[in-house]
């Protein structure tokens, strides 16, 4: 039951009654957003059920108002979404006076293993961007480097980028965020890290926490937040959370794709923004967990909008 008491300068019944009007609406439109919510939430569950993956799902709306998760806190391969935590730590050096965005860094297709410190080599047929393999000996800036490695997933610009970085300074940050579900080793294609088990790892609740600091201008300071967020929107890999939302809405986000795993991170720019961390492993086909990954962004978008 829901009891009202009305002050004083509500001396006429008109008044009283329009106020009782506006509480019944508001509360009336929250029960039926939670009905929707919940609702919702039941749909994914069976939906992810029926496909046979592992999931994890991070959601929150930037109000705060509507929060739903399911095995967030699952621990999964990280793939390309390790590449946030990499942004984020460049434009922490850039704020702290430590490089440029148009600093350049020399191409160069050499890196050292966590293992060993042996060198190896990345190869243009295991990455999805070709033309920086062209550019070796030639130099790209970091701003270049850093549109690569995210709008397009570039495993040799994300190297270089760590190199530069430090390892040790990315996993600093992440943690200074609170985003400890994070956890950045290593950079790509390490094939003897790969062998013992070091892995780049990640979960939704993890990735969550990042991008909300983006989201609202805290994982560096404003400025530097509102030109990752700009990356983020250029994102070319689109199948997956932006596929199930209406056409036009804008999406910063972060895809990761390796064999049986595909993963999405992004902030929506919906009329209620929202926060939206899907993990997939176990799919072979990246038709079906994309399908996967939109039916549950197009149930999350329909409840809270």
């Amino acid at each position: 039951m829901i009891t009202l008491r009305f002050r004083s300068e509500f001396s006429r019944p008109a008044q009283a009654f329009s106020l009782l009007l506006v509480c019944l609406t508001l509360c009336g439109s929250a029960a039926a957003q939670d009905t929707k919510l919940t609702s919702a939430e039941s749909a994914i569950v069976t939906r992810i059920a029926k496909s046979g993956a592992d999931v994890g799902v991070y959601f929150k709306t930037l109000d705060g108002k509507s929060v739903w998760s399911s095995r967030a806190e699952d621990v999964f391969h990280a793939a390309s979404t390790m590449k946030i935590p990499v942004m984020i730590e460049l434009f922490h050096q850039v704020n702290q006076g430590k490089l440029k965005l148009d600093d350049p860094l020399t191409i160069k297709n050499e890196f050292h293993s966590i293992v060993d410190g042996s060198i190896y080599t990345l190869s243009a047929k295991d990455d999805s961007e070709l033309d920086l393999y062209k550019a070796e000996g030639q130099t790209r800036t970091v701003r270049q480097l850093c549109e690569l490695m995210i709008t397009v997933s570039s495993n040799f610009a994300t190297n270089l980028l760590i190199e530069k970085l430090g390892v040790e300074n990315i996993r600093a940050t992440v943690h200074a965020l609170g985003a400890d579900g994070v956890n950045v080793l290593r950079g790509v294609e390490d094939d003897k890290a790969y062998e013992k088990g070091l892995n780049n790892t990640t979960t939704a609740r993890g990735l969550a926490i990042l991008l909300q600091a983006i989201a609202e201008g805290k994982a560096v300071d404003a400025e530097s937040c509102k030109e990752m967020i700009a990356v983020l929107e250029r994102q070319k890999f689109n199948e997956g959370i932006p596929a199930g939302l209406p056409q036009g809405t804008p999406v910063a986000h972060k895809t990761g794709e390796i064999t049986k795993i595909h993963h999405d991170a992004a902030i929506v720019f919906a009329k209620r923004p929202f926060i939206l961390v899907i993990l997939v492993r176990g799919l072979v086909d990246i038709k079906e967990s994309s399908a996967l990954m939109a039916d549950v962004s197009k149930s999350l978008y329909e409840a809270t909008e």
